[in-house]
């Protein structure tokens, strides 16, 4: 049976291979220290879990709930949005809550492409949005990125192609992998520029909250909702990756168009979660600031763990991640990668599978223990 042509090109997730391989290492007895997945390895707040607990033991939520998700969800994440970002939602119509961000990603393409649009991704960036436009049948046209631009935009260059195709366009900041910062002023940028190509643009923006001391959202641009969808997550904010929660944001008649697609492939998220994560979206910049210490300490760790690789990078990154550049003795960061792997049994992430400007660089997650990082470092050192 052959596959669709849709899946042409499209080859499986560079982590789930990966692992497979660092299992098979694991079983071989070698005990690899992984660094590489931003999946956070702290647990969500105990009163966040409480809910679920407490909402699960009831009788009367286990039914199947509504697509559009609980009207206490939707006014949790229009309070948040309010307090944290200065941004003014209404709950009912420009609010779909999502299992995951990750999902409202192929939503969002499978909506409004068709084969023949296309869509413009960032170079270095997230590998789904490539995925999931080539999936809706769009071709995708890469917008570099580069250390000299401090990892944001350079619309003069991005404007030398032909863009009378361009439907989408993907942005992210905080950026995954870089860790960079945007302004107001760039997000007006994107917002100016996307205005005067006809495009919409989707702005990924769940690391918001790590190691950043202001968080943003691009909906707080003038004029944004006239050309803007934004997706947040409470997968890194609120240390709830496997809790697949997330949201999409924007004007009425974008949430509605997404809407039709999502109402045909989900019936709706189980309510005890949807419960749970509007208590977790009350939690207070006590939370965050705890959070944050225990992320900070360990990117000091990692800052060590990069010297002794010779890399070179910026302390002033956001995220759950720290982005550095190769030395010159490696080809590309595949090949430093794997002399750790295979020299040391610790994994960092190459950074080419973001994309060829992400080449001669490596990422090191932020997501496991002083101890384990420390550990790391003592094997490196002694290779």
């Amino acid at each position: 049976m052959e596959t669709a042509k849709r899946l042409e090109g499209i080859g499986e997730y560079y982590f789930s291979q990966k692992l497979r391989e660092i299992d098979e290492l694991n079983r071989l007895g070698k005990n690899v220290i992984s660094l590489g997945i931003g999946s956070p390895d702290l647990a969500p707040h105990p009163d966040v879990i409480k809910v679920l607990q407490e909402e699960s033991s009831k009788p009367t939520t286990h039914a199947y709930q509504s697509y559009k998700g609980s009207p206490v969800l939707r006014n949790a994440i229009a309070d948040w949005y309010k307090k944290w970002y200065a941004v003014a939602l209404q709950p009912d119509s420009e609010i779909l809550p999502l299992i995951g961000s990750k999902e409202g990603i192929m939503h969002i393409c499978m909506t409004y492409l068709n084969g023949g649009d296309a869509v413009l991704i960032p170079n270095p960036g997230y590998p789904t949005y490539k995925a999931a436009a080539t999936i809706a049948g769009a071709t995708c046209i890469g917008y570099q990125l580069s250390a000299e631009l401090n990892w944001l935009p350079d619309f003069a260059a991005i404007e030398k192609n032909d863009l009378s195709k361009v439907k989408l366009m993907f942005a992210n900041y905080p950026h995954m992998p870089t860790g960079q910062l945007a302004t107001q002023a760039v997000f007006g940028q994107l917002v100016s520029f996307a205005k005067k190509h006809g495009i919409l643009l989707v702005h990924d923006n769940p690391y918001s909250f790590i190691l950043n001391d202001n968080p943003m959202s691009m909906l707080a641009t003038e004029g944004a909702k006239d050309c803007v969808l934004e997706l947040n997550s409470l997968s890194k904010s609120h240390n709830m990756a496997g809790w697949r929660i997330g949201m999409l944001c924007g004007a009425k008649n974008f949430i509605d168009d997404v809407m039709r697609f999502k109402s045909n492939m989900d019936s709706g998220m189980f309510l005890p979660l949807q419960l749970a994560a509007a208590k977790a979206l009350t939690l207070g910049e006590e939370w965050h600031n705890a959070v944050n210490k225990i992320y900070k300490a360990r990117r000091e760790k990692v800052f060590e763990l990069l010297d002794l690789l010779k890399c070179s990078y910026s302390k002033e990154q956001a995220g759950l991640f720290v982005w550095a550049a190769i030395p010159a003795e490696f080809a590309d960061g595949y090949a430093l990668s794997d002399a750790v792997l295979y020299n040391a049994n610790v994994f960092i992430t190459p950074g080419g599978i973001f994309g060829d400007a992400g080449d001669k660089y490596v990422r090191v997650s932020l997501c496991c223990t002083e101890e384990n990082i420390m550990e790391a470092i003592k094997r490196i050192n002694n290779k």
